[in-house]
């Protein structure tokens, strides 16, 4: 080849390059007008633990989560809200409306699944006026809330189930009694260290039976 093909190839090839170069800056990628979006319930809460209805207002209801916190709709889940970000614990149990009150929002924090993979919170917080604010009622080291009760007729009466901490003995478990709004709590069913209650049954008609697992 001679000096001048030689540099006819290496101009041509500059050329190609350049070429290249300029198109691949001024094509848009092929994913560019894809946006980043969640597909799915796992991105953003985890598990579903719990829902709490309004009484009166089918399209306003609560939904308490695994990992994502305490969910609240008023258009029957066009829109949701977060109102429990700002507290401290975003593992949810359980979340229970005052019968007499639905502005009183009572959440049971620690998820309700005893599993490999769970999340523990820092006891019972409560809500008088539609999860604008809250407040922590204690059990602090009851590490899951399974179940909160409040007596329809009279809402300073108010029952709680605690599994305990799931890798240790000891914590607040077993079945919590109120009878001052939360205030205070005695509790009623303590089994052993290492045993919690998940569930309990309350007699409609005669509030002071109970059936506990």
């Amino acid at each position: 080849m001679s000096n001048r093909n030689a540099f006819r190839s290496l101009l041509l090839c500059v050329l190609l390059t350049a070429l290249s170069a300029r198109a691949t800056e001024e094509a848009p990628h092929p994913l560019a007008g894809v946006a980043l979006r969640p597909i799915g319930p796992a991105i953003t809460s985890g598990r579903i633990s719990d829902f709490a209805f309004h009484p009166e207002r089918s399209s306003e209801y609560w939904v308490a989560t695994a990992s994502g916190g305490l969910w609240k709709t008023e258009n029957d889940g066009i829109t949701w809200s977060s109102p429990f970000d700002a507290e401290t614990s975003y593992s949810i149990g359980v979340v229970t409306l005052d019968p007499n009150d639905p502005l009183t929002v009572w959440v049971g924090t620690g998820e309700n699944n005893a599993q490999r993979s769970v999340a523990y919170g820092d006891g019972v917080d409560k809500s008088t006026d539609g999860g604008k604010s809250w407040r922590n009622m204690g059990l602090e080291d009851s590490g899951h809330i399974s179940q909160i009760w409040v007596n329809p007729i009279d809402s300073n009466h108010v029952l709680v189930a605690a599994q305990g901490p799931l890798w240790s003995e000891g914590g607040d478990r077993g079945l919590h009694r109120s009878i001052d709004g939360g205030e205070s709590w005695t509790a009623i069913l303590t089994i052993d260290a290492d045993t919690g209650v998940n569930e309990f049954v309350v007699d409609p008609q005669h509030t002071d039976t109970i059936v506990a697992s």
